[in-house]
C-alpha cells in the first residue's frame, strides 16, 4: 500500500424510518458532500484500488455517490466497520495493506478521527497539523496518508466537504 484514505461517511439524516442508527440514510446535504468528495479524490489522483465500507446505510450511500467519480474499484462491505473503534480500523488497514496500492476505509467517528490522530502522532506530524485534526473530523471528511515500505503513515492532506464548497 502506498496511500491510505481514512474517510467518515457524509452527513446522514437524524433518524431512519426503522428507528435504528445503522439504517440512517444520507441527507440531501450528505449526498452533495459525497459527490464533491468523490470528485476531489479523483482530481487528486486518489482512486482507491480497494474500498472497505461499513455496512451502515449512510456509509454505503456515501460510497454510491462517490463511485462514478472514482470508477471501477473493488468494494467490500464490512459489518465490523460499523462504529468500530480505532484499533479495529487499524487491523483492517494492516490486514489489507498488501491488497491495494491505495486503500480507502469508509467508516464512522470517533474511530476514524482517533485513528487519523494516532497516525499523525506516530509520524511526528507538526503541531499545526495536529491542531487542525484536533478541531474535528466532520462528516464526509477524508484524511490522506502516504505509506512507506515499513507501513508507516505520513500525513498527505485533509479534505472536508466544506473546503470544497459542499456540505453544511
Amino acid at each position: 500500500m502506498h496511500r491510505l484514505i481514512l474517510m467518515r461517511h457524509a452527513q446522514a439524516e437524524a433518524s431512519s424510518p426503522s428507528g435504528g442508527d445503522e439504517a440512517r440514510p444520507l441527507s440531501a446535504v450528505g449526498r452533495n458532500e459525497a459527490l464533491a468528495m468523490g470528485r476531489a479524490l479523483a482530481e487528486r489522483g486518489l482512486k482507491p484500488d480497494l474500498a472497505l465500507v461499513s455496512s451502515a446505510v449512510r456509509t454505503r450511500e456515501t460510497w454510491e455517490q462517490m463511485h462514478d467519480a472514482l470508477g471501477d474499484v473493488e468494494v467490500r462491505e464490512e459489518p465490523r466497520l460499523y462504529n468500530a473503534p480505532a484499533e479495529v480500523l487499524r487491523r483492517f488497514v494492516e490486514d489489507n495493506e498488501e491488497q491495494a496500492g491505495c486503500l480507502l476505509i469508509l467508516a464512522h467517528n470517533p474511530g476514524v478521527h482517533v485513528l487519523a490522530g494516532d497516525y499523525l502522532s506516530e509520524s511526528a506530524a507538526s503541531p499545526a497539523i495536529l491542531d487542525r485534526l484536533a478541531a474535528g473530523f466532520p462528516t464526509g471528511a477524508a484524511a490522506l496518508f502516504t505509506v512507506d515500505v515499513a507501513a508507516r503513515c505520513a500525513y498527505e492532506g485533509f479534505i472536508t466537504p466544506r473546503s470544497l464548497g459542499a456540505g453544511a
